[in-house]
């Protein structure tokens, strides 16, 4: 059958695909030569480099991925720089600009099931390359690239030492270890049988207590992506551990399938996401490393945000849900912190990338500093701030596209003036329609633009209201 080339769509951060379905040998083999391509003709005039990096998460055959690209690659004519091993994505941009790389292709489906698999391009200033880079691999997909007469060279590289090195750098590292090492501070991390493995232990030594850490395809029957639904071990085991004798912090950290997202479990075994972790880096880093800069946030980001930052006077900048919207931003302004609720949190000191180790070990040093459990230290804030919500979010599968398109216009031509019994005081568009409700909650209604999936989100003051609220808006949508 046919490669077909305008069936291939890049999303929010790359092109995925089911494996042996959408993405197969064939599709990469055309993909991969346009991607180096495109990547040329972006910023070759800035980095005068031929080099493309190609790594890999622990997915069923990444590594065979991985070395198809970089032959499908080095036949077109550029140098191919292949992981000699996995390695968190992050690991990946970092490289790119540290070796002056026109970019980095990374073969991970990062947070979806274990039947998937993708491509994710990295520029050379180590980060997502923006919407109209994208949309150019797609355009000229139909086109292809001639063979070269004569091939690139191959190498293989080890992406690990340079990057913790980097990170190492970044924080007060021996105070972190000493921590652990005297157990101040017991830390689980639960990789999720992903590309961070092995990674806390190579910056904090061999007392992280990891859980997940072989290698799974199938992620043991669920996904990679740092949510309750499939964190009951770490919960389990640190509900365990916690005993009343025992002194000290504790707290347990996750990471996605290839490590650019994160989430915690504090030591009284709550699970902490983004949209909790963000406000107490804004304060952490403002603080205690005296940071400063704007911080940019997609529009599903809590409300808590802008009022810590205005906590500190700083500024608040907010973009589309997709983390290449916030790496557009820092590329552009002074940037303290970019996230995201999903989990992907990048900053201004490091690269234009979000990044889960880097995160993590930001998150220790807040815990470590301020002597306060993670939990201890959000209600800190939320007294601070005199702001107290709950906040979840739900994914729903819809019957095909043409729902999708039906529900987009009743949006656009029948406006919500009242949800779940509130009315509604304000609507942005940003991305999808985020509506504010007479209460201070919002509900956000969002599609997927790659498949027929609604994506609800809500913050309001209690959780029972939140649920109230996604309830109301999955039953409008059915």
């Amino acid at each position: 059958m046919p490669v077909v080339a305008n069936s291939i769509k890049f999303g929010t951060d790359g092109w995925r695909g089911v494996i042996g379905d959408e993405f197969t040998f064939e599709r990469l083999a055309l993909v991969a030569p346009v991607a180096a391509k495109v990547l040329y003709d972006t910023y070759f005039p800035t980095v005068g480099s031929r080099t493309i990096i190609v790594g890999y998460d622990r997915r069923f055959m990444a590594e065979d991925f991985a070395r198809a690209v970089a032959n499908s690659v080095s036949a077109v004519g550029f140098d191919v720089l292949l992981s000699e091993t996995y390695a968190p994505t992050p690991a990946y941009s970092w490289a790119a600009k540290q070796l002056n790389a026109l970019g980095a292709l990374v073969i991970t489906a990062s947070h979806n099931p274990g039947t998937y698999l993708g491509l994710k391009v990295k520029g050379c200033f180590g980060g997502s390359v923006p919407p109209e880079v994208t949309k150019e691999i797609e355009a000229q997909l139909s086109v292809g690239v001639p063979l070269a007469a004569t091939p690139g060279k191959q190498e293989k590289f080890d992406p690990w030492p340079s990057y913790t090195q980097a990170l190492e750098g970044k924080v007060d590292i021996a105070k972190l270890r000493e921590a652990i090492a005297s157990g101040k501070l017991t830390l689980f991390a639960d990789v999720m049988h992903g590309a961070a493995a092995g990674g806390l232990a190579r910056l904090l030594g061999n007392q992280v207590k990891e859980i997940n850490s072989e290698r799974d395809p199938l992620f043991g029957g669920g996904a990679p992506e740092p949510l309750p639904k499939y964190l009951s071990k770490l919960f389990e085991v640190i509900k365990t551990h916690r005993e009343p004798d025992k002194s000290g912090l504790t707290v347990g950290l996750v990471f996605d399938g290839d490590c650019d997202r994160i989430a915690a479990v504090d030591g009284e075994a709550n699970f902490l996401s983004s949209q909790v972790l963000i406000p107490i880096l804004i304060d952490h880093l403002t603080l205690r490393r005296d940071f400063k800069g704007e911080i940019v946030k997609t529009v599903s980001g809590s409300d808590l945000m802008p009022l810590v930052a205005a906590l500190h006077n700083l500024s608040v900048f907010e973009t589309a849900v997709g983390y290449k919207y916030i790496a557009d931003r820092m590329l552009v302004a002074k940037v303290l912190l970019g996230g995201e609720e999903s989990g992907g949190i990048g900053y201004g000191s490091h690269i234009p990338e979000r990044d889960a180790l880097l995160s993590a070990l930001y998150v220790l040093e807040a815990i470590v500093e301020s002597g306060l459990d993670l939990g201890e230290y959000y209600r800190h804030l939320q007294k601070q701030t005199g702001f107290t919500s709950a906040y979840d979010r739900i994914d729903l599968p819809l019957a095909n596209m043409e729902v999708r398109s039906r529900l987009l216009q009743q949006l656009q031509t029948q406006p919500l003036t009242e949800i779940a019994g509130l009315a509604v005081i304000d609507c942005q568009t940003i991305d999808g329609y985020k509506y504010r409700l007479a209460d201070k909650s919002w509900l956000m209604i969002r599609f997927s633009g790659t498949e027929p999936v609604l994506r609800l989100y809500c913050e309001a003051p209690k959780i029972e209201q939140v649920h109230q609220t996604l309830a109301w808006a999955k039953q409008w949508a059915e």
